[in-house]
């Protein structure tokens, strides 16, 4: 569709804007609230570059891309980065020790009620402290928006979260378990190599669709989407604990179970808020990880991103740490119930013919 033939007013006349304003007022009033509390805390706000020389290296992951041009013509590519996570942690190897980052972040290929192609990013990370410390921070910033939005109860899509209670902690493994009756971890060697067909057999079992041409991957992404997420953050929010290896690219491995990693994601009302990694540090690792990622992507989309050799020169001297990204615009709309992501943000892109 485009602009012009839209049914509805387009965002900056005078009465869609008077209809967005509660929830956007409410943007600014948990902005500021998450600022003083990271504050508090003895967090630092750093701010990091739009522009990167790689946006990131996940498989899945979309990203824009520009250009630098010399004074002699000359072209270099660069991205909008997907994530300020390579720069924050190249700050966590500069030295600092607690920071956090609002960061304007661009994903391709995205646009929906939940997703837009520029949204705001809110990471923290915390050196020589473990991920489950980022568990309770964020069972405390759900609080808090809902404290400041003064709401006591989230909701979308008809379903609701109290987010005053205690998350609802649970592993990959066992939800696959509860909610597909599948056995996860019969599918993962003890050094996180998957098997596609012992993963394909048990979905087959249970009458789940399995293309010929799915990899482990795609079949474990059907089952968390289909069987899996619908069933999280209802009544209370839900951190999704210890994903495997394979699907943990920047996740240093549990020590008690190397099939698995320090890896989860925070979900409320069904709808996925953060991601949070026990972070790896073993730039050799982390090589062989985005290399078989870009591997992947190659397979899947045609196409693949450089490596950011300054962030793996950086983790070889990066103290250990926990970091995660939470989608503000979502917890946002979760808070003030919005509906649509765009009602959150001051000024969306306008839809195209794409949106």
């Amino acid at each position: 569709m485009s602009d012009r033939s839209r049914s509805s007013p387009a965002w900056w006349t005078p009465s869609a804007h008077a209809d967005r304003r509660p929830f956007l007022i409410g943007r600014n009033r948990i902005q500021a609230a998450f600022r003083h509390h990271f504050a508090t805390q003895d967090f630092v706000e750093v701010d990091t570059a739009t522009l990167q020389v790689s946006p990131g290296n996940e498989a899945h992951l979309h990203a824009f891309a520009t250009e630098a041009l010399g004074h002699d013509g000359s072209a270099a590519p660069l991205y909008l980065h997907t994530s300020p996570e390579f720069a924050c942690k190249k700050l966590l190897s500069a030295g600092e020790t607690r920071i956090t980052c609002f960061a304007h972040v661009y994903r391709n290929r995205e646009r929906g009620p939940l997703h837009h192609p520029e949204f705001t990013m809110l990471e923290w990370y915390r050196v020589r402290q473990s991920y489950e410390t980022l568990m309770q921070d964020c069972a405390e910033l759900l609080a808090l928006a809902a404290q400041t939005a003064g709401t006591g109860r989230f909701a979308y899509n008809g379903k609701t979260a109290d987010p005053f209670a205690t998350p609802e902690r649970i592993s990959v493994a066992d939800a696959f378990t509860r909610y597909a009756d599948i056995d996860l971890l019969a599918t993962i060697a003890h050094d996180g190599t998957t098997d596609r067909d012992a993963l394909a057999a048990q979905m087959r079992a249970k009458t789940l669709r399995v293309a010929d041409d799915d990899n482990w991957a795609d079949l474990f992404s059907r089952i968390i989407v289909d069987k899996v997420e619908p069933n999280l953050g209802l009544g209370r929010a839900t951190i999704l604990d210890r994903y495997p290896v394979a699907e943990a690219a920047l996740a240093r491995p549990c020590a008690v179970d190397p099939r698995v990693a320090e890896r989860f994601e925070l979900y409320a009302c069904g709808v996925e808020l953060a991601n949070a990694f026990g972070e790896l540090t073993d730039p050799a690792e982390q090589r062989r990880r985005f290399e078989a990622e870009m591997v992947e992507k190659q397979r899947v989309y045609g196409e693949t991103y450089p490596l950011d050799e300054d962030f793996l020169e950086a983790l070889a001297i990066m103290p250990q740490a926990s970091g995660i990204a939470l989608g503000f615009d979502r917890l946002v709309m979760l808070a003030t119930g919005a509906l649509r992501i765009d009602q959150v943000i001051w000024a969306p892109v306008t839809e195209t013919h794409l949106g």
